[in-house]
């Protein structure tokens, strides 16, 4: 005697379309993100060497100054003048009072560039009393 089996009804009633959308978000979300961190590495500026500098994995609320070989001053991908960058970095950087620790900048100078250039950024860090650090290549 033949035994019948009674197929459910599950798999007819599960909908994929909420996993769709999941996907989709999270797609969205990286896209954004990987967009977002492009931005300060899109120009292209040689970093120097060293030999005893550690990498920075993660700087909370930093601002990047990136230097150029030709001296050329960009916050964000946008090209600034010596003159604009301490009124940028002021706004850029402005800390509620709730929160004891400000942003700190990170001046990433090409190494073809003066040296020059590099100390402006710092000295007009030192004037508005932010942090701020150099970034060199580390291989």
């Amino acid at each position: 005697m033949a035994v019948k089996l009674k197929k459910g009804n599950v798999l007819a009633s599960l909908s994929i379309t909420p996993l769709i959308d999941v996907v989709f978000l999270l797609l969205a979300f990286f896209l954004v993100a990987t967009k977002l961190d492009e931005e300060d590495r899109a120009l292209d500026i040689q970093l120097p060497q060293s030999v005893e500098a550690t990498p920075i994995w993660s700087v909370p609320r930093s601002v990047i100054v990136n230097i150029n070989r030709h001296g050329e001053y960009y916050i964000s991908g946008e090209k600034v003048t010596l003159e604009e960058l301490k009124p940028r970095l002021e706004q850029l950087c402005l800390v509620p009072e709730k929160e004891a620790d400000g942003p700190s900048v990170v001046i990433r100078g090409d190494e073809r560039t003066s040296f020059g250039a590099v100390v402006a950024v710092a000295d007009i860090c030192q004037s508005l009393e932010l942090e701020y650090s150099t970034v060199t290549r580390t291989e």
